[in-house]
């Protein structure tokens, strides 16, 4: 018990540190700038340059008529986590506005691409916490019930419809164009926390000296190996191929080693999309 009051202490705290990441990207870069961005925030922010509506208010209200819709909708409980994602990132954007007035950087591509990269480190927090800040999350599980369409479709469309919506504020195709930047670099900046040290690597590796180096990965990486016997189409005579998968940072110790063992060795390497079993992701349905 007291174990896991510890973990969902700790988890609470990563998932604040994210928000606060998140908030401060709006806040300091985003916002300053006068660039669109996606989600719930996106909106917020379109609103906020149009009527000077403060951005929390927005947010809180949209994000409350959402869930209501849902729970009323799907029937679906959202947890606690999803409410405090809210509650916090509604405190953050009445708060950090009275404290950061004035904009860092005058340069509204550089704006866009560092409040894009802190967004998207921060929504990587939150997300490998199990939080969400709900938002166009919902609107895409809504559609999802009654139409076969993807939800990433459907998020992806819903922040298209926000970020083009400025045009109407700004009459700027220069603060679209800045707009997709952001929910570009947001995106990447997501995939790369998220799966950037999950990255594995496929490796087929041909030596004679297999032993040698099948020993080294698996006492030295603590990695399985294989070891495949196939038949060389050219010579006619059989080879023994080793196939590991190992993580992507550790491909360059392999390769070191494989280099002192054998310099003439033959070796394929690729990526995975997914590793699951010991050592890597656990199996979640």
């Amino acid at each position: 018990m007291k174990q896991k009051l510890i973990t969902t202490f700790k988890d609470y705290l990563i998932i604040s540190a994210g928000l606060v990441l998140f908030t401060l990207a709006w806040t300091v870069f985003i916002i300053p700038a006068e660039i669109t961005g996606g989600g719930v925030s996106g909106v917020a922010a379109v609103i906020f340059y149009g009527w000077k509506i403060p951005v929390w208010i927005t947010y809180l209200t949209v994000n409350v008529f959402l869930l209501i819709l849902a729970l009323k909708i799907l029937g679906a409980n959202f947890g606690i986590k999803t409410i405090y994602c809210m509650s916090l990132v509604s405190g953050l954007f009445a708060i950090l506005p009275q404290i950061i007035k004035e904009p860092i950087i005058d340069d509204t591509f550089l704006a866009a691409v560092l409040g894009g990269m802190m967004s998207g480190a921060g929504l990587g927090i939150v997300f490998s916490r199990g939080g969400s800040t709900g938002g166009t999350d919902i609107i895409a599980m809504i559609i999802n019930k009654y139409r076969n369409i993807s939800p990433g479709k459907v998020i992806l469309a819903c922040d298209v419809i926000i970020i083009s919506s400025s045009y109407f504020i700004f009459h700027s195709l220069e603060k679209l164009v800045y707009g997709f930047v952001l929910m570009w670099v947001v995106s990447y900046s997501l995939d790369a926390f998220l799966n950037g040290a999950k990255r594995s690597t496929q490796m087929f590796i041909f030596s004679k000296k297999y032993e040698e180096i099948a020993d080294f990965i698996n006492k030295e990486t603590d990695r399985g190996v294989t070891v495949i016997n196939g038949t060389g189409w050219y010579t006619k005579e059989n080879v023994d191929i080793l196939m590991t998968v190992v993580r992507k940072r550790e491909s360059s110790l392999i390769f070191r080693k494989i280099k002192n063992i054998d310099p003439d060795a033959f070796i394929t390497m690729g990526s995975v999309m997914g590793v699951f079993g010991r050592g890597f992701e656990k199996i979640k349905i």
